[in-house]
C-alpha cells in the first residue's frame, strides 16, 4: 500500500520526504489576495474566477477565504467583524488564526490593485504541488507496477498528471441534493423553451438533425455506423465543418483512414463547392480556383486540428484529447474509426471485447472532459443478406456493447449504392436508431458526392452562391 500523505505545519504534503520548505506556495501572496477581498466586492468578483478555497496553502487561509465568500453570498460586506462571526459560527474562527489574525489580514498596508496577478500566481502554485502530489503517487504506482498491467499504469498516470494540473473547484465529483438538481433542470427547460430555434450542444450543420437532437452534447458519445463506401467520414467532416467553419467551435479530428491532405481536399471540395475529382485529377477551372479562393479565408481560420498519426492504441488517443483539451478548449472529438483503433497490450480473448472497452473508455473520457466525441463505425454484412438492405442495431459490428455505451446511433444509408436506378438517387438516410435522450427517427438529406459532403435536402445557397449552381442533391 503506498504511504498516505501526511500533514507538516500547513496543508497536507506529499509522502515520501516532500518537506514544507520544499512545496511551492507564497504565504504573502495569500494574505495579499484575502485583504483585497476583506476591503473590496471588486475584488472578490476576481478572485473567485480564479481560485477555489483548496488553492490556497495555508488552511487558515482556506478557511477564511469561504467565510468570506460565505458572507459575501449571504448580501452581506465581508470585513473583519462578519467574517469572524461567520466563522465562529461554524466553530472555526481558532483553525482561522483568531479575531486578531483577521484583524492584522485586513489592517496590513494594500498592493495596489494586484490581486488578479496574485490569485493567477496562487492557482498555478497550487497546481504545482497537486502535481508534486501526483509524482509521488504514480512512483508508487510504478514501483508496484509489472509488464502485465503497463497499460492500466500509464493510463491512471496520465488521468491523474490531467487532474492534478487542471483548475477545478473540487478534487472529487461533488453530490448534489435532488432539490438543487431539479431547480436546475427547470431552469434548462425554461431556457430551452424561451429559445427553441437555438442549438444548446455542437451544431451538425442539419437542421432536421438538430431539431431532434439540440445538437451533439457535451459527455456523449455518438457512434456513425455504416457499411463500406456510404459516406461515413463525409459526414463526420460535416459534422466538424459545421462545428469549426459555421461557428468558430474548436474540434478535434482523430484519423486513421485518411492522411491530413485528404481531409484537407475533401474539406475544400465540401466548403467552395468544386468538385473533388477536379481537384485530384488536376483540372480545376478558373471558376474553381475562384471558389476555393473566396473560401479560403473562413477554412484556413477554422480552429480544427488533425491528427492523423499512427495513434494505434486508446491511451496514446486519451493522452492527446487530454492535452487538446487542456490547451485548446476542444469543444468536439471525432475519432474516424473504431475498428483501427486497438486498447494497447493488455490481452482480450476477443475483439468484441476489446470494442466493448474501447466503446466504453470513450463515453468516459467524453465525461470526463465534457464535451461530445463522435465515433465511426463499420456494420457487419446483415443489412446485404436482407431484401430491405437498411440498417439495423443489430448489425453493429464486432460488439454489442458499442450499442449500450453510446448515447446516439446514427445508421447511415443510401439506397443507390445498391441500385443504381432508384428513384431516391441522390438522398441518404440518417437512421437515428438509438437516441437515450430523446426520440428516434429517419432523416432525409441530400448526398453530393462530387462535392463531398451531405447537405440539408432544402439548404438556402449562401450570399456568395451563383444563381446557377444551387445546392440539389447529387442524382445518377
Amino acid at each position: 500500500m503506498a504511504p498516505r500523505a501526511r500533514k507538516r505545519g500547513d496543508r497536507q504534503v506529499a509522502p515520501n520526504s516532500i518537506e514544507p520548505e520544499h512545496v511551492p506556495h507564497d504565504l504573502n501572496a495569500e494574505k495579499a489576495v484575502l485583504r483585497a477581498m476583506l476591503h473590496s466586492a471588486e475584488a472578490i468578483a476576481d478572485v473567485v474566477e480564479v481560485l477555489c478555497g483548496e488553492d490556497f496553502y495555508r488552511r487558515a487561509h482556506e478557511l477564511i477565504y469561504n467565510a468570506i465568500l460565505a458572507v459575501y453570498a449571504d448580501e452581506e460586506t465581508p470585513d473583519p467583524a462578519s467574517v469572524a462571526a461567520w466563522l465562529t459560527k461554524h466553530k472555526d474562527l481558532d483553525k482561522a488564526g483568531g479575531a486578531a489574525y483577521l484583524a492584522s489580514l485586513a489592517g496590513s498596508s494594500k498592493r495596489g490593485a494586484a490581486w488578479t496577478k496574485d490569485a493567477a500566481r496562487l492557482q498555478a502554485l497550487a497546481r504545482l504541488r497537486r502535481a508534486k502530489v501526483a509524482a509521488v503517487h504514480i512512483e508508487n504506482l510504478i514501483a508496484e507496477a509489472s509488464a502485465e498491467n503497463a497499460d492500466q499504469i500509464i493510463e491512471a498516470a496520465q488521468a491523474e498528471i490531467f487532474a492534478a494540473t487542471t483548475h477545478r473547484r473540487n478534487v472529487l465529483p461533488p453530490l448534489y441534493s435532488l432539490s438543487d438538481v431539479l431547480e436546475d433542470a427547470l431552469d434548462t427547460i425554461e431556457a430551452i423553451g424561451s429559445a427553441r430555434t437555438q442549438v444548446t450542444g455542437v451544431p451538425t450543420g442539419f437542421a432536421d438533425l438538430d431539431a431532434l437532437t439540440n445538437g451533439l452534447q457535451p459527455g456523449h458519445l455518438t457512434v456513425i455506423a455504416a457499411r463500406p463506401a456510404m459516406g461515413k467520414s463525409t459526414l463526420a467532416l460535416d459534422f466538424l465543418r459545421a462545428a469549426c467553419i459555421r461557428n468558430d467551435l474548436p474540434a478535434a479530428l482523430f484519423t486513421l483512414e485518411a492522411g491530413r491532405e485528404e481531409v484537407a481536399i475533401r474539406l475544400f471540395s465540401a466548403e467552395a463547392r468544386v468538385a473533388l475529382h477536379h481537384m485530384r485529377s488536376g483540372s480545376m477551372t478558373d471558376d474553381d480556383w475562384t471558389r476555393l479562393a473566396r473560401r479560403m479565408p473562413d477554412i484556413a481560420a477554422a480552429p480544427l486540428y488533425i491528427q492523423d498519426g499512427a495513434y494505434s492504441t486508446l491511451t496514446d488517443l486519451r493522452a492527446q484529447c487530454r492535452r487538446l483539451h487542456s490547451q485548446q478548449d476542444i469543444r468536439l472529438i471525432v475519432v474516424d474509426a473504431l475498428h483501427m483503433l486497438t486498447y494497447g497490450t493488455r490481452p482480450f480473448s476477443s475483439r468484441y471485447e476489446e470494442i466493448s472497452e474501447i466503446s466504453r473508455c470513450l463515453k468516459l473520457l467524453a465525461k470526463e472532459l465534457g464535451v461530445p466525441i463522435v465515433a465511426i463505425s463499420q456494420l457487419n454484412r446483415g443489412p446485404e443478406q436482407r431484401v430491405d438492405k437498411k440498417p439495423q442495431l443489430s448489425d453493429l459490428r464486432d460488439s454489442g456493447a458499442l450499442e449500450d455505451n453510446a448515447d446516439m446511433v446514427i445508421l447511415l444509408h443510401r439506397e443507390d449504392a445498391y441500385e443504381k436506378e432508384s428513384p431516391r438517387a441522390g438522398e441518404a438516410d440518417l437512421i437515428v436508431a438509438k437516441h437515450r435522450n430523446g426520440p428516434t427517427a429517419t432523416i432525409t438529406i441530400a448526398f453530393q458526392g462530387h462535392y463531398s459532403r451531405f447537405v440539408d435536402m432544402a439548404q438556402p445557397t449562401r450570399p456568395d452562391d451563383s444563381s446557377s449552381d444551387r445546392e440539389q442533391p447529387t442524382r445518377g
